[in-house]
């Protein structure tokens, strides 16, 4: 088996929320940072500005996550980018949220795991910036 070589991620400055949409629903903005439609509806992942660390989120506030994206560009035909990022990370019991572009991946992990996360992924081998 070629396992891949330790990728290069960074650490997006900005947070996102995920949410979901019925399936005829678009967006009322363009807030959005990804759109992935499926059967059951339109998933939205939204770019929002930090909150200082120390802020509890409000009652009822979707979840925040930090955003890490792969600065090893890809192509669609090498096996296992992708897993190199998530095994660690499953393997630490870190929750994932995942869209891929054509070229990379972006692994949100919740906000309060952000540092966790990076330490588990350069542990793990990988580069970890931002």
């Amino acid at each position: 088996m070629i396992t891949p070589a330790a990728q290069h991620l960074r650490v997006l400055p900005s947070e996102f929320t995920v949410e979901q949409l019925p399936a005829r629903q678009l967006p009322p903005d363009s807030s959005w940072y990804v759109l992935h439609r499926a059967p059951e509806g339109l998933t939205v992942v939204r770019e929002i500005p930090p909150a200082p660390a120390a802020e509890p989120d409000a009652p009822g506030a979707p979840q925040r996550w930090a955003g890490l994206y792969g600065e090893t560009s890809h192509g669609l035909d090498l096996p296992g980018m992708l897993a190199a990022v998530l095994g660690p990370l499953a393997a630490a019991d870190v929750p994932v949220f995942v869209s891929s572009s054509y070229l990379s991946d972006l692994v949100l992990v919740p906000r309060e795991r952000r540092a966790e996360a990076c330490s588990v992924l350069r542990e793990a081998g990988h580069i970890v910036t931002g």
